[in-house]
């Protein structure tokens, strides 16, 4: 989540749409625009926006396959899968 409005324990922070007030003990006081990884309202983790990106990827990920889809290669476009032929020789 994306902190919106800061403050000495607690964060106005949203992710897609969706605005939470998160404990921030945890990380400790953040500005406004840095990324957190939360769980049960707290701030778990400060993140890079990339890593922020590659955390909302693999979530979405997780919302596809709870639809019943199976194709997943657009959600993880930052690894490379090993080609079916393996490893040159």
């Amino acid at each position: 989540m994306q902190v919106l409005e800061a403050g000495e324990f607690v964060a106005l922070c949203e992710r897609r749409g969706e605005r939470r007030q998160l404990n921030m003990m945890l990380v400790g006081p953040q500005p406004v625009g840095t990324w957190v990884l939360a769980l049960q309202d707290h701030a778990r983790e400060v993140l890079t926006p990339e890593q922020a990106r590659q955390v909302d990827q693999a979530v979405q990920s997780l919302e596809a396959a709870m639809r019943g889809e199976t194709d997943f290669d657009g959600f993880f476009s930052d690894l490379e899968l090993p080609s079916a032929a393996g490893p040159p020789r």
